[in-house]
C-alpha cells in the first residue's frame, strides 16, 4: 500500500487501471502535477485490466450495436457460447442503456461508430509504440499481426466485405491463402473457412504493461496512492474543492474520474448520471501445446480472442450485462472453450491454469465518455472504453489530458460528451 505524497495536486485521477494510468501519463507530460488514487493495487487480479488478452491495433473497431445484433439477441441469449449476453432484471438503467443500444443498431450509427473507434484505435497504436519505447515499458508490446479466423462461409465472406472499407482507411487488412497461413503458424491446424491478417494486430503483455507504466509515472513524479477509495466529496458552487479518501483527503485544482464500472458511482456522489453498464468478461489462461498458435487470433463468429503468452495462452471472450456481479459461471466459461475448439480443435482445453472475471465499462453506442462533468468547472470523466480499453486508453487519456490543459484535441470532444444519450445527439 502507498503512502499519499502530494495533497494538493494540480490533477487527481480517481482510477488506476488502463484508463487512469494513461490520463496520468499524458496530464503529467503536459506539465500538470498529478495524484492517482485507486481503490485496489495497480494491475492486482480485481481490476478490470488485469486479466484480459491485451489486444490492441487497429482490428476490432466495430461497434457493439450494428445492424441485426437486436434480431440475433434472443438466440444468444439461450447459448452458453454467446458472445453476448443479458441478465434479465428489473433495472432502470440497464432498461434505458438497452433502449439506446437498440437505436444504435443501425447501418448509420454502425459506420459512424466505426470511423471514431477506428480513429482512436490508430491513435493509440502510435501512441503506445512512443510510450513502449521508454526503457521501463520495453518489451510491453508486441506486434507480430493478428489472424482473423472465420469458421464459417458466411463469416469468411463477410470478413472480406470488410477489406476495402479497412485498407481505404489504412489498416493493412487482406485474405491469408492456406500456405501462408501455414507458414506463418506452422503445426497448428485451424478448422476454419478461411482467414484473413491484419499486420497492425499488437498486443499487451498483462499485467506487466499496467506495473511497468505505473513505475514509469512514478518515476516522472505522479503519486499513485492504492488502496484509497472515494468516499465523499466537498463541493462548493460549481467546484470540488476536497475529495475524502480511505487514506485521506486531497484538494486538487481538478478531478478525474477514470474508474472503469466503478465510475458511474463514484459520479453519483456528484449528482452526476453517466450512461454506462458493466460487462462482465471472461479470460481462461491454459499451458501452450503444440495447437497454440505463435501470434493473436480473433475467432470472429464467435468473439472470442486467443493470444499466446509463451508457455501459456490466454482465451477470451462474452460481454455479459449481469451488473457488479463478478462470479465465474462455469457454463460460460465451457461455452468460451467449445468456441475456441472449433476453430482450433488441437487447442488443449483440458488443465485450467488460472480462469479470471472482470467487468468493463461499456456505452450503448461503444464510444468513451470523455469530457467535463455536468454542473462542474473542475471535474473531468474518462470511462466507457468498454472490452477494447487496452486499444482505446492511450487517445482516450490524450483527449482527456487536452481537455484539462485547454489544448486543441486531437478529435471533437462533442462525440465523446457525458450527455449525448440524454440529449439524444449521438
Amino acid at each position: 500500500m502507498t503512502t499519499p505524497g502530494r495533497t494538493d495536486p494540480d490533477v487527481l485521477v480517481v482510477g488506476a487501471g488502463v484508463v487512469g494510468l494513461c490520463c496520468a501519463w499524458f496530464l503529467r507530460r503536459a506539465g500538470l502535477s498529478v495524484t492517482v488514487v485507486d481503490r485496489g493495487e495497480v494491475g492486482d487480479a480485481a481490476a478490470c485490466s488485469a486479466g484480459n488478452t491485451g489486444f490492441v491495433g487497429t482490428q476490432g473497431s466495430a461497434p457493439l450495436a450494428e445492424p441485426g445484433v437486436p434480431a440475433t439477441g434472443i438466440r444468444w441469449l439461450l447459448r452458453p457460447e454467446s458472445p453476448f449476453a443479458v441478465r434479465p432484471r428489473l433495472d432502470g438503467a440497464l432498461l434505458a442503456w438497452l433502449w439506446h443500444f437498440r437505436r444504435h443498431c443501425t447501418e448509420r450509427h454502425a459506420r459512424a461508430g466505426f470511423e471514431t473507434l477506428l480513429a482512436l484505435k490508430q491513435r493509440s497504436l502510435a501512441l503506445l509504440r512512443e510510450i513502449c519505447a521508454e526503457d521501463e515499458l520495453a518489451g510491453t508490446l508486441t506486434e507480430r499481426g493478428m489472424i482473423l479466423a472465420c469458421h464459417t462461409e458466411q463469416g469468411y465472406a463477410k470478413a472480406r466485405r470488410t477489406i476495402p472499407a479497412a485498407t481505404a482507411r489504412g489498416v493493412p487488412l487482406r485474405e491469408l491463402d492456406r500456405a501462408e497461413l501455414a507458414r506463418l503458424e506452422p503445426g497448428v491446424d485451424f478448422a476454419v473457412a478461411g482467414t484473413l491478417l491484419n499486420e497492425e494486430g499488437a498486443a499487451l503483455r498483462i499485467p506487466a504493461f499496467l506495473v511497468a507504466l505505473a513505475r514509469a509515472l512514478r518515476a516522472r513524479g505522479v503519486d499513485i496512492v492504492t488502496g484509497a477509495e472515494v468516499r465523499d466529496f466537498e463541493v462548493t458552487g460549481r467546484r470540488v474543492r476536497a475529495v475524502r479518501t480511505a487514506r485521506g483527503e486531497l484538494r486538487p485544482a481538478e478531478v478525474v474520474i477514470a474508474a472503469g464500472v466503478w465510475s458511474a458511482a463514484c459520479a453519483r456522489m456528484l449528482d452526476v448520471g453517466l450512461t454506462l453498464q458493466p460487462a462482465k468478461g471472461y479470460t481462461v489462461t491454459l499451458p501452450a501445446g503444440p495447437g497454440t498458435p505463435t501470434r493473436p487470433v480473433l475467432l470472429s463468429e464467435g468473439k472470442v480472442a486467443v493470444m499466446p503468452l509463451g508457455d501459456r495462452v490466454r482465451v477470451g471472450g462474452t460481454l455479459e450485462l449481469s451488473g457488479l456481479d463478478t462470479s465465474i459461471s462455469p457454463r460460460r466459461v465451457d461455452g468460451i472453450l467449445h468456441t475456441a475448439r472449433r476453430y482450433l480443435p488441437a487447442l488443449d482445453t483440458g488443465r485450467r491454469l488460472d480462469v479470471w472475471s472482470g467487468l468493463r465499462p461499456c456505452t450503448p453506442d461503444s464510444l468513451p465518455l470523455i469530457g467535463r462533468a455536468d454542473g462542474y468547472d473542475n471535474v473531468s470523466v474518462a470511462t466507457g472504453h468498454g472490452h477494447i480499453g487496452m486499444g482505446l486508453a492511450p487517445a482516450g487519456g490524450r483527449l482527456l489530458a487536452q481537455l484539462v490543459s485547454g489544448a486543441e484535441p486531437d478529435l471533437p470532444l462533442e462525440t465523446f460528451a457525458l450527455d449525448r444519450f440524454r440529449k439524444g445527439i449521438s
